[in-house]
């Protein structure tokens, strides 16, 4: 979660991580930055008995009434502050009950219902067996995005890091700078930079990671 990343930065466990960071109310410490970097598509996949499988794509005032399953999400994490704001947004149900035993299992049980969906990141692959006959779906009007950023402590000197936040501040196409809504930023694409204010050492702080090799989180 996000607060492991942000303690593992400030002691200098890692360089940086990739998360999402607009939770509200949950602002960054003062020597942590951020920018957001990605912006990730959702899709629906669902089972061949589905309602929606036909579909080539789905607008997200279609699903409001459709069994959105998403297991495994932890009340106050910042993924579940993103569910919870479409859940405000556009009247979706989705649901986080039972445990989540991977990933193998989530499409096995998805194959198997049809009155059950799931999100599923544009960028995730994924390989089942054909007899499944499980859809990808691309979600539309608005197309619901999953916003990745890169934190980094802004004291960290590792000559990589500022080679890494360069190439991904680089304009990707398709971005939608006016953005959307959600107070978790899930439907805009606004890669704008947060400033922390001016530099100084945090005399808290740990040492930095070998200089040699970046270290990174998901």
């Amino acid at each position: 979660d996000i607060e492991s990343a942000v303690a593992a930065i400030r002691s200098g466990t890692i360089d940086a991580s990739f998360r999402a960071v607009a939770a509200p109310g949950r602002p960054l410490p003062e020597d942590v930055e951020s920018v957001r970097v990605l912006d990730e598509p959702l899709q629906l996949l669902t089972g061949p008995g589905h309602a929606l499988a036909g579909a080539r794509s789905v607008t997200l005032a279609r699903l409001a009434g459709h069994r959105i399953w998403m297991p495994g999400i932890v009340p106050g994490t910042e993924w579940a502050a993103y569910y919870d704001d479409l859940v405000a947004e556009f009247g979706l149900t989705i649901e986080a009950t039972g445990p989540n035993f991977g990933s193998d299992a989530l499409l096995d049980t998805i194959a198997d219902t049809p009155a059950l969906a799931t999100f599923m990141g544009e960028h995730t692959s994924l390989v089942w067996p054909a007899g499944l006959g499980l859809r990808r779906i691309p979600v539309t009007d608005p197309t619901p995005v999953y916003p990745r950023s890169l934190l980094w402590h802004r004291d960290n000197p590792h000559p990589a890091l500022a080679t890494l936040r360069a190439h991904l501040a680089a304009p990707a196409a398709g971005h939608d700078a006016a953005g959307l809504g959600c107070r978790t930023g899930c439907l805009r694409a606004d890669r704008s930079p947060t400033s922390s204010g001016p530099a100084a050492t945090d005399p808290h702080r740990g040492s930095f990671p070998d200089q040699g090799r970046l270290a990174l989180s998901w």
